[in-house]
């Protein structure tokens, strides 16, 4: 079957979140979130925290993002404060095989929403989400194995750390080669 054709929804909530596919207009929120979380981001991600950025190009990127949501080609997603509208994150079922219903979900925080608990609600929320709505069979998380607050979000979620990939990425500064760690739930 085409995955153009396969119908969920664009938006779930959990209990204090409203999690949804990006939506012209929130370049702005998530561009300013970007600015005030960059020296964290930049620890961890390459090409996205690494260049400079401006409100349009995140507004582009994030509008592209909505067509690749539409198409099922990556399914990006933005997390906010249910009550109170507050962009909290990013994440997303990344990399979809919809063959095999294998995602990979991706995400980062505001660093100034960290400490909530908002990253664990969500991340278990979109694994609900790809299991009920999309009928995965597999979900991973991915992270460097340095990366300690990401990588305690599949532990507490009780994924299982299947391997580790070693010397398969370069630290953002270049300086380091760098291991990584899959976890995995599989139906």
């Amino acid at each position: 079957m085409n995955p153009i054709l396969i119908d969920f929804p664009d938006q779930f909530t959990t209990e204090r979140l409203l999690i949804r596919t990006p939506l012209p207009g929130d370049g702005k929120v998530v561009y300013e979130s970007i600015i005030s979380s960059i020296n964290e981001l930049k620890e961890w991600f390459h090409f996205f925290a690494q260049n400079e950025h401006s409100e349009q190009s995140i507004e582009a990127n994030l509008r592209e993002s909505h067509v690749k949501f539409i198409k099922r080609e990556d399914l990006r997603l933005l997390i906010f404060d249910k009550e109170t509208k507050q962009f909290i994150g990013l994440s997303g079922l990344n990399k979809p095989d919809w063959e095999i219903r294998k995602f990979e979900i991706g995400y980062w925080i505001d660093t100034r929403m960290r400490g909530n608990g908002y990253m664990t609600e969500a991340v278990q929320g979109i694994t609900n989400f790809a299991f009920t709505e999309l009928k995965a069979r597999r979900v991973e998380i991915r992270c460097d194995t340095l990366n300690y607050k990401s990588k305690a979000i599949p532990e507490r979620l009780g994924f299982q750390l299947e391997g580790t990939l070693r010397g398969n990425d370069l630290s953002t500064d270049k300086s380091q080669i760098r291991d990584t760690h899959i976890y995995a739930l599989v139906k």
